[in-house]
């Protein structure tokens, strides 16, 4: 007992005096950041989720140039593409508390005061802006082949769409989906920005508690790091089994002997 005591003693004095990275302190303080990591998922996957319900009929509006939405569609996109997300989550917790209408409505105490909610309501409506517009090209890339065989079939419009036009978007968009969440993710850090404890803001607490330069920064790097093979090895599949028949096959010596011929 004795000999364990003082070998945990020694790695303790190991890593805060002659260790770059004072990796016992790391550990301590792991909790820490597994919840941090949480809030960071909760923000990232419920900005995605409500971002990808909203773009949908949004992205089908643009690309059916439907009237009078298209135009007013095109002008929240470009709003939202074209100026910094952390600007944008500014503008919801700080901006929006300066008007009175705002302060004495019923949302302004559970919702708009809450930094939590400001943040997902910013990443939602900054996500769901992408989401659109890339999910607009892949329906509009849709194969006019296919449209006329499923008119040829007797589709009427309604299920043409839900049965051809948006399951080919989906699988097309796949790779262009899978940057978006990952940007989101990256994105995330600026929560930290307005008092949110999510990974990096809990890398920021631990250096700034323990005088540290960069042990905090550097165990939230791996945790975004982990969390984005994850998310690259989940589309990857998902790429693998949805496009999978869009890549070129390979011919066999016959068969190219036999095209030849």
């Amino acid at each position: 007992m004795e000999n364990e005591r003082t070998f945990f003693q020694y790695l303790r004095d190991f890593s805060e005096t002659s260790s770059p990275l004072d990796f016992v302190l790391i550990y301590d303080n792991l909790g820490r950041f597994f919840e941090g990591a949480l809030v960071t998922l909760q923000l990232t996957v419920l900005a995605l989720f409500v971002g990808g319900l909203i773009a949908i009929p949004l992205a089908l509006a643009r690309a059916y140039k439907a009237p009078v939405w298209n135009q007013i569609i095109w002008v929240y996109t470009y709003a939202f593409r074209g100026t910094p997300l952390l600007v944008q989550v500014y503008l919801f917790y700080f901006g929006l508390g300066q008007f009175e209408t705002v302060r004495s409505s019923f949302l302004w105490g559970p919702i708009l005061s809450d930094p939590w909610w400001c943040v997902l309501i910013a990443f939602t409506l900054n996500t769901a802006a992408y989401t659109t517009e890339f999910l607009r090209g892949s329906i509009e890339a849709t194969p006019l082949g296919e449209i006329e065989a499923s008119k040829a079939c007797g589709m009427s419009p309604w299920i043409r769409m839900r049965l051809v036009v948006l399951p080919n978007a989906f699988r097309r968009a796949l790779p262009a989906y899978s940057n978006e969440v990952i940007f989101t993710l990256h994105g995330s850090v600026i929560a930290s920005t307005v008092t949110l404890q999510d990974l990096l803001g809990v890398g920021r607490w631990l250096n700034g508690r323990y005088y540290l330069a960069y042990e905090g920064f550097i165990t939230a790097m791996v945790f975004y790091m982990a969390i984005v093979f994850l998310i690259s090895a989940a589309f990857k599949m998902a790429e693998g089994r949805y496009l999978g028949h869009l890549r070129p096959r390979e011919t066999s010596k016959p068969e190219a002997k036999a095209a030849a011929a």
